[in-house]
């Protein structure tokens, strides 16, 4: 007799936006002993890592590792650049915007929240209004989330910087990049940005456990007249100890070890082929929900992200019911909603470590989940998903395609 609740077979589908899957080589990686942080070894890693994350956020600009979550690097940025009762304009395009701005409020900061409906991404013309209506100069900073991980929405970050520049105003342009970094296409110098954070979990392929600042330098000026009260997250003492390859406290080694794999990864493949591999993987997917008949939560087709959907549930239809059904039929992890749309949206991730068959899996186990819970769809959503896929070949299969 079979025994209730046996380990399934295969390996387990996490299709949650992050999370996501470590592929082999950074697993290998971690797989290594512990070693002296104070040693010439741990030196040299440190100095590659330092030197390789840079080029993935596409900056020449200093780049500080905390041991932490992306939140631990949001509250890195905003303790670094601000002082009590600063001014924050911040932008609510879903969750993670939402969680920001919480945490803003908590480190004594001054927050103003445009309000948004989690379908659409930051506007321009209302940041660049706000920032002309402020006479006094009283606002220091504005706070953007690039990917909205529990949407699917992205945001026009040199549209943002265009605005701020175009007020005339000398706020800071502080972005969350923690699902888009590694990803979707991101440059921190050329965009203007002044700090971007970002996490391990997401596109770079590791465990959680890593936050980052990617620092510009109006932030590092900043940084000289803060007075927010800070040690762990204080810049000063991290730059001044990675200058020689150290950290000022006990650094996350093997996620480093990971980490210098990532960037491996990331850079041999390259940063442009690696956003064309997604966006098929974005247009698949939505092809494959058009076909269903189903709609996306993102709106604008212009802010529709290649890293993640987030899809509406039918009238009288439980996402987490259906999440459910999936998870126990086919061993397949969904995204949930959050907050404001629990319930109402499920979402796929297909970022990171992910391929065509990655993906054509994953729209299978969702249309098969669509039918075992009853939830109203047409069929063919995979293999519209498919024909574009077959269309649409990848850049490195071309040569061999022809």
């Amino acid at each position: 007799m079979p025994r209730l609740n046996a380990h399934p077979s295969g390996r387990h589908f996490l299709q949650i936006p992050g999370p996501t899957n470590v592929p082999d080589r950074i697993l290998r990686a971690m797989d290594n002993a512990t070693i002296d942080h104070r040693g010439p070894e741990f030196q040299a890693l440190a100095k590659k890592v330092l030197a390789d994350i840079r080029k993935v956020f596409r900056t020449t600009q200093p780049v500080v590792i905390y041991p932490s979550s992306g939140t631990g690097a949001w509250e890195a940025a905003l303790v670094n650049t601000l002082s009590p009762g600063d001014r924050v304009l911040m932008v609510e395009t879903g969750h993670f915007a939402t969680l920001w701005n919480r945490l803003a409020t908590r480190v004594g900061l001054q927050t103003t929240l445009i309000p948004g409906d989690w379908r659409h991404g930051v506007d321009p013309a209302t940041i660049e209004a706000a920032l002309r209506a402020d006479k006094a100069l009283t606002i220091k900073a504005v706070c953007v989330v690039h990917s909205e991980t529990s949407t699917g929405v992205v945001s026009n970050i040199p549209a943002v910087r265009k605005a701020i520049d175009a007020a005339g105003h000398p706020a800071l342009l502080l972005v969350d990049a923690v699902s888009s970094l590694g990803s979707l296409e991101y440059r921190h110098d050329a965009w203007g940005v002044d700090v971007t954070v970002t996490g391990s979990q997401k596109s770079l392929m590791l465990p959680p456990g890593l936050g980052f600042n990617a620092i510009g330098p109006r932030a590092l000026e900043a940084a000289k007249t803060s007075k927010t009260p800070k040690s762990y997250w204080a810049w000063d003492e991290m730059l001044a100890a990675n200058a020689n390859g150290w950290f000022p406290s006990t650094p996350a080694t093997g996620l480093l070890y990971g980490l210098s794999e990532a960037c491996d990864m990331l850079l041999e493949e390259g940063l442009d082929a690696v956003a064309a591999r997604h966006h098929r993987f974005g247009e698949a997917t939505r092809r494959a929900i058009a076909a269903w008949g189903l709609e996306l939560l993102a709106a604008n087709p212009a802010e529709q992200g290649d890293i993640l959907s987030a899809i509406v549930m039918p009238a009288g239809h439980d996402a987490d019911a259906f999440r459910k059904v999936v998870l126990e039929n086919f061993n397949m992890s969904l995204g949930q909603g959050l907050s404001k749309v629990a319930g109402k949206v499920f979402r796929i991730g297909h970022l990171g470590d992910f391929n065509d068959l990655s993906l054509m899996g994953t729209l299978c186990g969702v249309e098969m989940g669509l039918g075992l819970a009853g939830v109203p769809h047409r069929a063919g959503g995979a293999q519209a998903a498919m024909e574009y896929l077959k269309t649409a070949i990848a850049p490195g299969l071309k040569a061999a395609a022809e």
